[in-house]
């Protein structure tokens, strides 16, 4: 029966050094290893593989289109926390939004933007998100 494991996210980054060092300080990846021009990092269960791409644009030249991954977890709140003593580049404080969830983003040097959500506990989460719907 086919089973999603994981998922590995694919980034384009002028500076390689730069951004793996970001990944490892700030956001609290691990580093899996480097091979020719990659570093393949992970933060639990969230993998993202960084090739060098020195001629390329940057990710905040593409304005919204730099968002690459949406990330479900738990207690974002002391994610939160933890990014901003690290000196993570936070772009969004938590939020919680009428889709029944409570997220927050960060961004990578270069601009990639990482959204971090949980979902607001509720006994019905339909009826949550149809009540804040009709707020709006």
């Amino acid at each position: 029966m086919f089973k999603v494991d994981t998922t590995q996210h694919v980034l384009a980054v002028k500076d390689l050094a730069a951004n793996e060092s970001y990944f490892l300080n700030e956001l609290g990846f691990t580093l899996r290893f480097r091979v020719d021009g990659w570093s393949f990092v992970q933060l639990q269960g969230f993998y993202v593989m960084m090739g060098e791409c020195p001629d390329d644009y940057m990710a905040k030249e593409t304005n919204d289109h730099s968002y690459y991954a949406y990330v479900n977890c738990t207690d974002i709140d002391a994610l939160y926390a933890q990014y901003l003593k690290s000196g993570a580049l936070v772009h969004a404080a938590p939020e919680d939004k009428p889709w029944g969830l409570r997220e927050f983003g960060v961004s990578t040097p270069e601009g990639h933007r990482i959204m971090f959500g949980q979902e607001i506990s509720t006994d019905n989460l339909q009826e949550y998100i149809q009540k804040h719907q009709t707020e709006t």
